[in-house]
């Protein structure tokens, strides 16, 4: 088997490529979108590539056919602040043998380990941990936009050369034809009453706003967990941008306490009962096929992305009474009946008590795993 580093345009497309021949029998998997990968592998739009950098190879065999992928990278912004200088890899995919997944992580370990890095995690992205985060472990069932499906062998890859568990991030699945507990709706329908408190949809027109709120809501809310390093306004940005195309503004909603910002609730449709049909690609004729299947394929479920509330205003049902606002401006459309409550930490026991709260179920867990290569 030989090893090669994406080098040219003709590498970057086997890259793209080679999950659509892998997963090609699974009913499941759908393919990302082709420019949402490319993104983050394009230093002119990937804004971490101001404090970071990356690289991807491909794995052949014998014959000279693709075989697997994957990606290192390292952000120096938070590189260093864990306890040992940490690098990630992802855009992990391979055939179901275990020697080439080997060769694969230890591409990426050496080249983290060339450049100074003690520990290697993944699967992550370069990038937030909203997209392409995490190894599925349970629940496969088809994915939502941005988030990583693979098939089960790969957890026994990970574990076998040395893996071991960081956290699991969880997508709980709250079907809004099921009533909310009586008690959560109490607490909700009282702080949405509050005359101190307001909340407002998000508005394309206020984009600087509500980005520059979403920051300063984000800071300051993740500011106590571990290895947290403050969210650039261009790293807002870019996220927003690449959410626009696709954005329901009344599913995006902002908490105020007089006129300070203090929560959110992010979320966005899911589009990936239409994505399936495209193949990744959003060409011309891909984005006539998105349009045609848009207009006959109703979507029922919608991502909750992200959630936070400033630390100052936890614990005071402001969570609760966003979920509220979001099921008040859903619900009278008679299409949507489930909302994936996406991307929480195991280690964020706040936001898991309030999924609990609201009857949500698990769905999903995607593992991020550590190994030490120091």
């Amino acid at each position: 088997m030989t090893v090669l580093e994406v080098k040219d345009k003709s590498d970057a497309r086997a890259f793209l490529d080679l999950p659509r021949r892998l997963y090609k029998d699974d009913p499941d998997w759908i393919c990302p979108l082709d420019n949402d990968i490319i993104t983050v592998f394009d230093p002119q739009r990937n804004s971490f590539f101001s404090h970071g950098s990356c690289t991807r190879w491909l794995l052949k065999n014998e014959s000279g056919e693709i075989i697997g992928r994957v990606a290192a990278f390292i952000n120096n912004h938070k590189a260093y602040e864990e306890e040992k200088p940490t690098g990630g890899m992802g855009f992990f995919d391979c055939i179901n043998d275990q020697s080439a997944a080997f060769l694969l992580f230890d591409t990426a370990k050496n080249w983290l380990k060339e450049r100074g890095m003690q520990v290697m995690e993944g699967p992550v992205n370069f990038g937030e941990n909203d997209k392409y985060w995490g190894l599925l472990v349970d629940g496969f069932k088809p994915p939502s936009m941005g988030m990583n499906y693979n098939p089960p062998w790969y957890q026994s890859f990970f574990e076998s050369y040395g893996f071991v568990k960081k956290y699991d991030q969880l997508t709980n699945m709250l079907d809004l034809n099921i009533p909310f507990p009586e008690r959560f709706l109490k607490i909700a329908n009282w702080v949405l009453k509050k005359p101190e408190y307001s909340f407002r949809h998000f508005d394309k027109k206020e984009f600087d706003r509500f980005a520059a709120d979403f920051r300063e809501i984000y800071n300051d809310a993740w500011s106590d967990f571990p290895a947290f390093s403050p969210m650039e306004q261009e790293t807002v940005y870019d996220a927003f941008m690449q959410m626009k195309p696709v954005m329901d503004e009344k599913i995006i909603w902002f908490a105020y306490h007089q006129d300070e910002p203090i929560g959110f609730i992010i979320c966005m449709p899911d589009i990936n009962p239409v994505l399936r049909h495209l193949n990744g690609k959003l060409n011309w004729w891909g984005k006539l096929k998105f349009l045609w299947y848009k207009n006959r394929i109703i979507t029922r479920r919608i991502r909750t992305i992200v959630m936070g509330c400033k630390k100052k205003y936890q614990n005071r049902g402001i969570e609760s009474a966003l979920i509220r606002q979001l099921q008040l401006e859903v619900m009278p459309r008679n299409t949507i009946n489930g909302v994936e409550l996406a991307w929480v930490g195991d280690f964020n026991t706040k936001m898991l008590a309030i999924h609990e709260a609201t009857g949500a179920v698990k769905d999903k867990v995607h593992r991020t795993y550590r190994c030490d290569i120091g």
